[in-house]
């Protein structure tokens, strides 16, 4: 029998149990595949004993409506930058690739998927070049990434957003206020921008354009006569000021990354400061938009990911990573998959559409 081994990597997002199911229901048909699940990562592999679970067709049925990912993950098992924790209490980043490949090799996989963000297909890369027989499947709610037109989970997360947006609509006009609505986009504003023009926003602030406060409140002022008035602001995580630096603070230990968060706060002490006289109210989404089933959209591109990624290790195609193009599944290589992020053009149709809106970016 063959083996293939699945595992998920960084933040989870609606779909993921969804490519799961599609890998484990077209290798069944082969006869010959065994599926086995890593738990938490590479964590999994590197654990002793290992963490792997069969994916049998009990453990996977009816998943795909599920939201997170039954194999749970992880942001701190990175093999290039494994975090270890020395005696002082302090973590060493060290590279562990080499264990990595040698374990992978020792337990005989003839194919490994691994689905997750860009940092998970740079990991994808690097092990492809050591030897590992590895393919990718794009996983990101901030659809940054550019060799693919839509990853899985980014309608989940824009549903979720606009849901939300348009319940704080009706609570802002009953009050006169202004709300400012936070949501996930470290250094891509697509979540923002989709559920400000799906819900309507008077101003949206994303990291491709930087805002100035200053024109902000004169954008606020025009929806407001003898004090009654509202406003709706969507705003990314890693939006920033003109003369200013993204909102964020330490990462936990053990992740690689800084944790974003609080731009709200920040934005509503820096209209407050510049002269904005309306209440202002903040709602951080947060992991809310992580979380819940997928809609069907997310679904049936997160299985037909599955089952395209399957049909590259058959074939032994690997060092590639599936990719939805031009309404077609298909496959780049990991080299094209992390060459550069999937960033919102202010010059793009979709941006000059939502000025014509009067939607404001604070430029």
């Amino acid at each position: 029998m063959k083996k293939i081994l699945i595992l998920t990597g960084g933040g989870d997002c609606p779909g993921l149990n969804a490519v799961i199911r599609g890998v484990a229901k077209r290798a069944r048909k082969e006869k010959d595949w065994e599926v086995f699940g890593c738990i938490e990562g590479f964590n999994g592999v590197y654990n002793t004993p290992h963490e792997f679970i069969r994916l049998t067709r009990s453990k996977t049925a009816g998943i795909h409506v599920k939201g997170g990912t039954i194999l749970r993950t992880t942001n701190k098992s990175n093999p290039i930058n494994f975090p270890v924790l020395q005696p002082d209490g302090t973590t060493k980043f060290v590279d562990r690739s080499d264990e990595l490949v040698a374990r992978l090799k020792e337990l005989k996989f003839d194919a490994i998927i691994n689905i997750g963000g860009d940092g998970s297909q740079r990991i994808s890369k690097v092990l492809c070049d050591k030897g590992v027989p590895i393919i990718g499947v794009p996983k990101t709610i901030d659809n940054d990434l550019s060799a693919t037109d839509m990853t899985f989970g980014f309608s989940t997360a824009v549903q979720i957003a606009t849901d939300s947006f348009d319940k704080l609509v009706t609570t802002a006009e009953s009050h006169n206020r202004v709300i400012i609505m936070e949501v996930m986009g470290r250094d891509a504003g697509w979540i923002a921008l989709h559920s400000a023009i799906a819900g309507g926003a008077e101003i949206c602030l994303i990291p491709e354009i930087p805002y100035d406060v200053k024109k902000l409140v004169k954008r606020i002022e025009l929806r407001y006569k003898k004090g009654r008035g509202f406003v709706n602001i969507v705003v990314a995580e890693g939006a920033k000021p003109k003369a200013g630096t993204v909102t964020a603070t330490k990462g936990e230990m053990g992740s690689e990354h800084v944790r974003l968060g609080g731009i709200a706060f920040q934005l509503s002490k820096e209209l407050k400061d510049a002269g904005c006289k309306a209440e202002i109210r903040e709602t951080v989404l947060g992991h809310v938009q992580r979380g819940g089933s997928p809609v069907a959209f997310d679904r049936i591109l997160a299985t037909l990911f599955g089952v395209k990624a399957f049909e590259l290790a058959l074939e032994k195609k690997f060092g590639r990573m599936v990719a939805f193009r031009n309404n077609e599944i298909t496959s780049v290589t990991l080299e094209e998959a992390t060459k550069k992020p999937n960033l919102v053009n202010k010059n793009s149709y979709l941006v000059q559409a939502a000025k014509g809106l009067n939607i404001s970016f604070g430029d």
